[in-house]
C-alpha cells in the first residue's frame, strides 16, 4: 500500500484521495474534541490519549513497518519538540478560557500561516480565488469565536491570557502542520513516519498527568478517563494520521484549510448530538467556512 501511495503522489487520483482525507481528518478531529469538552482536567486528557497511542502504536511501530533511517530519526526528534509545545501550549489555554472560544481561535489562525509556510517551504502558490477562500473560512472561524467570546464570562485577564495561548497554539499548528508534511515526504514509508511519529511522540503528557494526578485533592477516577483516552488515541490515529497521508499526496495549503472544516463539524455535533444551540449567526458562519473551504477546493 506504501508503493501504491507513493506512486499517486501528485496525480489527480491523489489529489481527490488527499481531499477525503483532509476531510475525514476535519471530522476525526471534531469528534475528538466533543469527547474531551470540559469533562476533566485537560492535561490529564491528554495524558489518558497519549498512554493510549503509546500501547496502541507500540507493535506498529516495532514490528509491522520498516524501521525509521538516520534522516528520519533525526526529524522524529524535532517532531517531539514540536508536538510538546503545541500539547503543552493548548493544555494551558484551555486551563484558562472555554473550549468553545479556544478551539475557533486555534483552528482559525492554522491555516492562514500553514498556507503562508507551504508557499514558503514547499513553493506552493494559491490563486486570488483560493485567497478568498482561505479569507472566508479563516475569517468565518475567527468571528466565530468572536461570537463565543462575547458569551465567556470570565475575567478580562484571565481571558486575555487563553487567547494568547490559542494563538499560539494556531501557530504550532501552522508549523507541525509544515514540519510533518516535510517529514512524511522525506521518508521512503510513509507510514514508518506515521507509526513512530504516534510512538515517540506519546511519552511526554502521560508522565505530566501522573504527576498532576498525585497532587490533586479529589482525583477524578480513572475508569472513564482511560476509557475516553483510548477513544481519544483510536480517532487522533485517523485525524492526524489522515491530514498528514493528505500531505504527502497534494498540496500541504489545501490539506491545511480543508482539515480546518473540523469547526463546522464540531458545531453540527453539537447542535444534533449534543443539543446545543446554533442560532442564526453561528449557521450564518458555518455556512461561511464551508463556503471557504469549498472556494479553495475548487478555485486550484
Amino acid at each position: 500500500m506504501s508503493e501504491w501511495l507513493v506512486s499517486i503522489a501528485g496525480t489527480p487520483e491523489g489529489a481527490r484521495l488527499a481531499t477525503f482525507l483532509a476531510l475525514f481528518s476535519a471530522l476525526a478531529h471534531a469528534v475528538f474534541g466533543a469527547l474531551q469538552k470540559g469533562r476533566h482536567d485537560p492535561w490529564l486528557t491528554r495524558g489518558a490519549v497519549d498512554f493510549w497511542l503509546a500501547v496502541l502504536s507500540a507493535p506498529i511501530a516495532l514490528f509491522l513497518v520498516p524501521w525509521p533511517n538516520q534522516a528520519t530519526a533525526i526529524l522524529l526528534v524535532g517532531v517531539i519538540i514540536v508536538h510538546f509545545a503545541y500539547k503543552v501550549t493548548m493544555a494551558l489555554a484551555y486551563e484558562r478560557a472555554a473550549y468553545t472560544v479556544v478551539y475557533p481561535v486555534v483552528r482559525g489562525t492554522g491555516p492562514l500561516v500553514t498556507v503562508i509556510a507551504a508557499t514558503l517551504f514547499f513553493n506552493e502558490h494559491f490563486s486570488a480565488v483560493q485567497w478568498l477562500g482561505v479569507a472566508c473560512l479563516s475569517g468565518g472561524i475567527l468571528l466565530l469565536a468572536l461570537r463565543n467570546l462575547s458569551e465567556e464570562t470570565l475575567d478580562p485577564h484571565t481571558l486575555k491570557v487563553g487567547l494568547g495561548w490559542a494563538i499560539t497554539g494556531g501557530i504550532l499548528v501552522a508549523i507541525y502542520t509544515t514540519y510533518d508534511a516535510y517529514g512524511i515526504r522525506q521518508t521512503p514509508d510513509p507510514f514508518t513516519f506515521l507509526a513512530w511519529f504516534f510512538f515517540v511522540t506519546a511519552f511526554d503528557m502521560p508522565l505530566i498527568a501522573v504527576w498532576r494526578y498525585r497532587r490533586m485533592s479529589q482525583p477524578p477516577d480513572l475508569g472513564p478517563l482511560l476509557q475516553r483516552g483510548l477513544i481519544g488515541a483510536v480517532i487522533a490515529w485517523l485525524s492526524f494520521g489522515g491530514v498528514m497521508l493528505a500531505t504527502r499526496l497534494d498540496k500541504v495549503g489545501e490539506a491545511a484549510v480543508l482539515r480546518e472544516t473540523s469547526t463546522v463539524f464540531a458545531a453540527l455535533i453539537g447542535w444534533f448530538i449534543l443539543g446545543e444551540k446554533v442560532g442564526p449567526r453561528r449557521l450564518f458562519l458555518m455556512c461561511l467556512i464551508g463556503l471557504g473551504a469549498v472556494i479553495v477546493e475548487l478555485g486550484g
